[in-house]
């Protein structure tokens, strides 16, 4: 039985979610027992060679760019790193789930700062839906409330970042090779690792340690090559929201890892902002339609 190519771009995409669950569990597992930057240093290390092989067997590795897409890739790199401390640093006091569910604001937040600064057209009801879904974020974080927690505020720092990352990634010319790109952030993570070593001192990791940070590094990989390769077939307003997924990971894994759970008031912020991520999603889909029809 032949698998339509949306579907296989949805299993794509679906490996793609469950791989960087995993790789964030693992990350979030070995810095119980490791400092941050030392875990971040040896995924960094692991995860270069990885990619170092991987662009060398594929020939997907070129170094001389155009002037331009240098500095793109600069301000990508730069932010890839900002993005990354922000995120590990907050998973380290934060449930899995927790920060899933925060994350979820990306697509919405991108879509914003793409008409801001590229002047990308944004009718109101995406717009509207964009603010409702930074309500159904602040129901997660919940400042000034009780169960306030700072290190939300760490998250969503996470996403600005991860927003400043992407809409560098879509000026690149499309001579830049994509394992140039991931192999130039994993680096850049690396050299931040090892600075933030100099400061908090290196701990022996043991065997567990080493094997858990190389299990993330594979599963880091696995996913960068999914997404890839999700975007590839089908279409794209079908294997977006599968994205979302990834919530529902985090909750399973974060369950049966270190036994924690949302509270009902994160499900429902997270609900909210996977909802308006979706119509927006489904708008831009049914507008690049329209535009079609009329081409």
């Amino acid at each position: 039985m032949a698998i339509s190519p949306n579907l296989r771009g949805a299993i794509y995409m679906n490996i793609a979610m469950a791989a960087f669950t995993l790789n964030d569990t693992g990350m979030k597992a070995v810095t119980q027992t490791l400092p941050l930057f030392e875990a971040i240093t040896l995924r960094g290390v692991s995860t270069s060679i990885l990619l170092f092989i991987l662009g060398l067997a594929t020939g997907g590795l070129r170094f001389r760019l155009q002037r331009r897409d240098t500095g793109l890739l600069a301000i990508r790199t730069l932010a890839e790193i900002a993005a990354t401390v922000a995120f590990l640093g907050a998973l380290v006091h934060m449930p899995l789930a927790n920060l899933s569910a925060v994350m979820q604001f990306t697509p919405l937040a991108v879509t914003l700062a793409a008409a801001v600064v590229f002047r990308e057209r944004i009718g109101w009801r995406r717009l509207s839906a964009i603010g409702i879904g930074f309500l159904g974020v602040l129901l997660i974080i919940r400042p000034g409330a009780k169960g306030f927690d700072v290190w939300a505020l760490v998250g969503v720092a996470s996403v600005l970042c991860v927003v400043v990352r992407d809409l560098s990634t879509r000026k690149f010319g499309l001579g830049v090779p994509t394992a140039t790109v991931a192999l130039a952030a994993a680096l850049g993570v690396t050299v931040l690792g090892l600075s933030g070593v100099a400061i908090e001192g290196w701990q022996g990791p043991d065997l567990r340690d080493l094997l858990t940070v190389f299990g993330s590094s594979v599963a880091l990989v696995a996913g960068y090559l999914s997404g890839v390769q999700a975007m590839r077939v089908g279409d794209i307003g079908f294997i977006a929201p599968f994205r979302y997924t990834s919530l529902l990971w985090a909750i399973a894994l974060g369950w049966l890892v270190f036994g924690t759970l949302p509270d009902l008031l994160t499900v429902a912020g997270a609900t909210v902002v996977i909802a308006t991520g979706l119509f927006t999603l489904l708008r831009e889909r049914k507008l690049a339609q329209d535009a079609a029809k009329t081409a």
